[in-house]
């Protein structure tokens, strides 16, 4: 057998104001989120009904591939894990350790990958689920009953558990696989070369780098539109008012001012880099988090939670094998049990996995770019498994305080009826005001401190992301200009979404722009099965799988990749 593609002649410029990116890809996805930038401000009621109709075609057409290829990831990553001659590979050159220790690899890789949402659905997702969910559309449950805690749990775990991270870890295994052990470009089209070859250094591999681009603005967007409103409700509970409306949402100027505090600061911390800003930001945002998850788990619904997590956790197991492939198809009849089924599904897994796969290319890329050194089984195992059992945890205590209070506690609705972004405002305030004013008012400035040092760790490490893709994978210092435009570009994105159609315009947008980087992680997780599989074929040749291995061996031009097959 032949040795395996190492290099990628992507074009990049070589002076000027694009000094190190490739304009076929870094133009291209500025006009696209620019357009749609003006477009959202501008003619609000067009683009909306334009996306919407977008959206419903979607969920009426590729609902099932939704459901099918999230499942597909989790198999492949259980592939990876259990196979012996994949699982010991470095993800990197044999000889290199991790860059990062495990504390500071699992603050970035939770901090970027889901810290956020945390803050937001691990109190509002068990709750709406404790109050319908497809067992209670089928009539097996009541909602609001304690007889559908589990089936609470169940759901819950599924929207944030395994498949979400499966998402993340095929992405970032492949770019970490053909990036640090091929040699090849840290970029989304590395990952391809067992099927494309050289054929991805010209117009194919420029459209899969802007896809990527593009889904990964969405993705992000969509995070941010959750953060600001619950970071809006948050300076509303410290005292910092008149950002809201009636009905909890932030108003126009509440958007705006949340984006500039968000967005400036993530910009300069994502001037300072990985190895500065965001690896700080990640440990201060662990270190809190810990702080307000062992407030739950001590002060909170201790037994009633430790029940949901194992609880939940055994229903979730037995059960994800059937939620992972089943697909509610609707028989047209509004309101009947199988439209309702339908519809749920569309509001919540469907939802949830197109915004996972919208996220991949941000968290997986950066999960590639911390994560250098490291087995293929330490990372799946790493980036699949430690997260989701954290995400379980935050889900358990901090859902099931609020759930136990309003059963049990004598909440009666002061946490249910909150607005999503502000149920865990409402619910520690509920907790400490009868001990004292002022340990809610520091609780609740606790949190609003611990979401904008989320939002601003995923947002500063989009911005960075998206500068590698745009410059054909170079992780280094890229020109301010860039990092500035994508920061404002990204805050543009949210606000002309949010003000034009709220977050259910983020939403739809995000659903649309998946899809296409939905098909791109397919063959992503292909092609990272072919190449592990023909490197053990040439392991058993003698033939070296690692760029360095091969410029050492043949020291004539096939090592740059020059002659050498796609696989």
């Amino acid at each position: 057998m032949s040795p395996p593609l190492t290099e990628l002649d992507i074009n990049t410029q070589n002076g000027g104001f694009y000094n190190g990116f490739s304009t076929a890809v870094a133009v291209p996805a500025k006009i696209i989120i620019s357009i749609l930038v003006v477009w959202a401000i501008f003619w609000p009621i067009q683009s909306g009904a334009v996306l919407n109709g977008f959206n419903a075609f979607i969920l009426q057409n590729f609902a099932a591939w939704y459901i099918w290829v999230v499942a597909f990831f989790i198999i492949v990553c259980f592939i990876l894990a259990v196979w012996p001659a994949a699982g010991r590979l470095n993800l990197g050159l044999e000889h290199e350790k991790p860059e990062f220790n495990n504390f500071s690899w699992f603050s970035m890789m939770f901090g970027a990958g889901i810290g956020v949402g945390m803050l937001t659905w691990a109190v509002a997702e068990p709750v709406s689920h404790f109050g319908s969910n497809p067992e209670t559309i089928m009539g097996m449950t009541q909602g609001g009953s304690a007889d559908n805690v589990r089936m609470a749990y169940k759901w819950s775990f599924l929207h944030w558990g395994f498949s979400a991270w499966a998402c993340y870890a095929i992405c970032g295994l492949s770019l970490a696989f053909f990036s640090y052990r091929r040699g090849l470009p840290l970029t989304i089209r590395s990952g391809l070369t067992p099927l494309f070859g050289q054929s991805l250094a010209g117009v194919l591999g420029h459209v899969i780098d802007v896809v990527a681009v593009v889904a990964t603005i969405l993705g992000v967007a969509q995070t941010l539109g959750f953060g600001v409103d619950q970071f809006v409700a948050g300076l509303g509970r410290i005292g910092i008012g008149g950002l809201a409306d009636a009905e909890g949402a932030a108003t126009t100027t509440g958007i705006i001012i949340a984006l500039l505090v968000i967005m400036g600061l993530s910009t300069l911390s994502a001037l300072s880099g990985v190895g500065k800003g965001i690896k700080w930001l990640s440990n201060i945002n662990m270190a809190l988090s810990i702080v307000l998850l062992g407030f739950f788990i001590i002060f909170g619904a201790t037994w009633f939670g430790f029940n949901a997590m194992f609880v939940g956790l055994w229903d979730y197991v037995l059960a994800l094998p059937e939620m992972s492939f089943n697909v509610f198809r609707s028989d047209g009849v509004e309101g009947s049990e199988s439209f309702l089924l339908a519809q749920w599904q569309g509001w919540w897994p469907v939802f949830y996995w197109a915004w996972w796969i919208a996220f991949a290319p941000f968290v997986g890329l950066f999960l590639a770019r911390i994560s250098r050194g490291r087995t293929i089984r330490e990372f799946v195992l790493g980036a699949l498994i430690v997260p989701a059992l954290m995400c379980f945890v935050w889900f358990a205590w901090a859902g099931g305080t609020a759930i136990d209070l309003e059963l049990n506690g004598g909440a009666d609705g002061v946490i249910f009826d909150a607005a999503n972004g502000d149920k865990i405002f409402a619910m520690t305030e509920f907790m400490l005001s009868p001990v004292s004013e002022w340990l809610a008012w520091g609780m609740a400035l606790l949190i609003v401190v611990l979401l904008m040092t989320f939002l601003v760790t995923s947002a500063d490490s989009a911005v960075l992301i998206v500068n590698t893709i745009n410059a054909a994978g170079d992780e280094g210092p890229k020109s301010r200009p860039h990092i500035l435009f994508w920061g404002v570009a990204l805050a543009l994105v949210v606000a002309g979404l949010l003000i034009s159609g709220g977050t259910t315009a983020i939403q739809t947008a995000m659903v649309i722009g998946a899809l296409p980087f939905s098909i791109v992680m397919a063959l992503m997780a292909v092609a990272l099965l072919k190449a592990i599989y023909n490197d053990t074929r040439r392991e058993k040749a003698g033939v070296p799988t690692t760029h360095d291995n091969i410029e050492g061996a043949t020291g004539n031009g096939i090592a740059a990749g020059l002659g050498a097959p796609a696989e």
